[in-house]
């Protein structure tokens, strides 16, 4: 039998455990908004027994560890998912700011068998599109009064419009194009640091775990906030090991083992200005295939750079096309042999500065000392319905629209990805808060009760003390 002194092991022991289950109980209720937080509960098991005379005797309830109430399949599900929500809020944000930059703004709930010509037909034109349109508006303009030095005024002002709109989208892709290689150096400078923490976690876990065998269940925390925090940027694989480090590796290159950050990752250019990932040093680029810097990557060499190859051709072609028929033509004084614009692409596409000093020389006859003759601006006015070759048979109106049906598209899908994402995303964190959350009402309860267990047990403590009085007042 335990005897008065064993009972009093009993209850201390009880007094103890229910202590321990009020302390997490409240460690729960502190971090109730913390949101890498994974609840804790006491693990409570009945002490060994004793043999006595009467065969086996319980000696009470002894806590035996701190458990994390998670889930691990939910934790990967969620570093998977917010890499892809990486991946596509960077193509998101980027293709948006384009848009901005390209001045239109197309409808992207439009429908149709032709997805991208039916998007076209409904964008809302306010950019390029209307400086193109008054240019070909001009150029009828001043093929109704040729000899008219004010419509010669109006028509290379026009024009000038027009390239500066060029210009301008040309150097504000650029511009983001550069924001968007400061965004990979930014972004792998955020993977490096947090290899490091993790790194410095996984040391902190092993030290904290080892002596006395338990489960660093805090630390564990903010490193799977971590893991998170990694995983949007690049989408790593994760891997537990027996002395409770987690070894991060990508594309197959580990970067984390044990306690010890063993690679990085480092942008490189690879001479055509347009940053890659590699790991430190050398290797072949990596192609992450989801996370932040991988839609980076995606969206500068994708979209955005089919969007400015784009504009490229089409300025190319309008100033090849409009020089061909102006350089045969003559001016009101007879000048002839002059290009409309100068340039070779939509940064460098320009008016002819000698036109727009003297508009007398824009070259609107096809025979010299017939100011009234009209047909080269009836030529150049004609080109706003001509196909061009050099568009794919499309007219310049035409391939503009697609331009932007093109960048529209792409932002729908964008838009779309992560409107799924959202719903994936909200859809997991739910189910591990319904797992892993800290729950008021449940906290409360269970402090109520541990706090009862906890006066019942000191009662116990109490009671067998006054029977060890009334043994030795026996002796007296």
């Amino acid at each position: 039998m335990l005897g008065l002194f064993g009972s009093l092991h009993l209850g201390t022991r009880a007094l103890q455990s229910q202590q321990m289950a009020v302390e997490v109980a409240g460690q729960n209720l502190a971090n109730v908004n913390n949101p890498a937080y994974a609840r804790q509960r006491v693990l409570l098991q009945t002490a060994p027994t004793l043999v006595g005379l009467l065969g086996p005797q319980g000696t009470g309830v002894q806590a035996v560890a701190i458990q994390q109430i998670r889930n691990g399949l939910l934790d990967v599900q969620i570093q998977n998912e917010l890499a892809t929500g990486g991946y596509w809020n960077a193509q998101q944000s980027a293709l948006q700011t384009a848009q901005a930059i390209v001045g239109e703004q197309v409808d992207r709930h439009a429908q149709g068998a032709n997805e991208t010509a039916a998007v076209a037909q409904a964008g809302t034109v306010t950019g390029l599109a209307i400086e193109l349109s008054d240019l070909f508006n001009a150029f009828r303009a001043v093929a109704a009064t040729p000899a008219s030095l004010a419509e010669r005024q109006v028509l290379v002002h026009q024009a000038q419009t027009l390239s500066t709109r060029f210009n301008q989208i040309a150097r504000r892709l650029d511009d983001l194009n550069g924001q968007l290689n400061a965004a990979l150096d930014q972004g792998t400078n955020q993977v490096n640091q947090l290899l490091v923490d993790i790194a410095r976690l996984n040391d902190q876990i092993v030290n904290a775990e080892l002596p006395l065998g338990g489960i660093a269940n805090d630390l564990r925390d903010t490193r799977q906030q971590k893991l998170e925090e990694l995983s949007r940027l690049v989408p790593v694989q994760t891997a537990l090991a027996a002395n409770g480090t987690v070894t991060v590796t990508l594309a197959g290159v580990t970067l984390v083992a044990d306690r010890q950050v063993t690679d990085r990752i480092e942008t490189f250019d690879p001479g055509d200005g347009r940053l890659q990932l590699r790991t430190a040093g050398s290797g072949p680029p990596l192609q992450p295939g989801a996370g932040v810097l991988a839609g980076t990557l995606q969206v500068r060499d994708g979209p955005l750079a089919a969007l400015r190859n784009d504009l490229d051709a089409l300025a190319a072609a309008l100033i090849r096309e409009v020089n061909r028929i102006h350089r045969n033509g003559y001016g009101l004084d007879n000048h002839t042999g002059a290009d409309f614009f100068t340039g070779a692409d939509a940064q460098t596409i320009a008016v002819n500065a000698d036109l727009l000093a003297n508009p007398a020389h824009i070259h609107l006859s096809d025979q010299p000392d017939t100011p009234g003759n009209n047909r080269v601006a009836l030529a150049l006015a004609n080109l706003a319905d001509q196909p061009i070759a050099a568009l794919n048979q499309r007219t310049f109106q035409e391939a503009y629209n697609q331009i932007v049906a093109s960048l529209g598209l792409a932002l729908r899908n964008a838009n779309g990805q992560m409107a799924d994402h959202e719903l994936v995303l909200n859809l997991l964190q739910r189910q591990r808060q319904s797992i892993s959350g800290v729950s008021l009402d449940e906290e409360m309860t269970d402090l109520i009760r541990f706090q009862k267990a906890y006066q019942a047990s000191a009662r116990l403590i109490t009671t067998l003390d006054e029977m060890l009085e009334t043994v030795l007042s026996l002796k007296r």
